[in-house]
């Protein structure tokens, strides 16, 4: 007689991150923790950027390529990005090609660097819009979680007004999920912590 097992159970997650590992390890070890490292920062700005119209999963799959294709996201290699680099981009099938966004790329790293030169840091700048502390909400569903907020929407006009682009309120509520200035961890999922 054969002895049926268990089945480990696992620790619950936000349901957004269930059946994927690549989406479940993103959410149990970057996604909402607090990120302070500006060259992962603008790297998160911009892979935001080109998910634009895509999942979060598509971007996920392609971010070891990016960061071969977009020079480890190093922002004062990629704000000198001419016309030839450009257009190798955009032949570039590990990556998202389009057009605009590759642009928006080379244009928000020249951005980039005039708010390090401003602030000493992307992260002290960033991390202004949250007063230095993570905002940590509790959802209890996902209709819990805003696509956007009043932060965001402050980001989102400051980083335009500076001249980036693909910096909408809802890709910069993505961002600041993403490098934890918010937490979204639903109050059921075992990242969750209420702060």
């Amino acid at each position: 007689m054969l002895a049926l097992q268990t089945p480990l159970k696992s620790a619950p997650i936000c349901p957004w991150a269930i059946g994927d590992d690549l989406y479940t390890h993103y959410h149990d070890t970057e996604w909402g923790r607090p990120l302070h490292d500006d060259r992962a920062l603008f790297e998160l700005l911009i892979l935001e950027g080109m998910q634009a119209g895509l999942s979060w999963l598509i971007v996920l799959r392609k971010r070891e390529h990016f960061r071969v294709a977009f020079d480890g996201f190093d922002p004062t290699i990629v704000a000198q990005y001419g016309e030839a680099k450009i257009a190798d981009l955009l032949l570039d099938a590990g990556i998202i090609r389009n057009r605009l966004k590759v642009r928006g790329a080379v244009q928000n790293a020249i951005a980039f660097l005039q708010i390090q030169a401003e602030f000493g840091s992307f992260d002290q700048y960033l991390w202004n819009f949250v007063g230095g502390q993570p905002v940590i909400n509790h959802p209890v569903t996902m209709a819990d979680v805003p696509p956007r907020s009043v932060l965001s929407d402050a980001l989102s006009k400051d980083l335009k007004k500076r001249g980036m682009t693909f910096v909408g309120t809802t890709i910069c509520y993505a961002l600041m999920q993403s490098a934890g200035l918010v937490v979204d961890h639903l109050t059921s999922c075992s990242c969750y912590k209420p702060g």
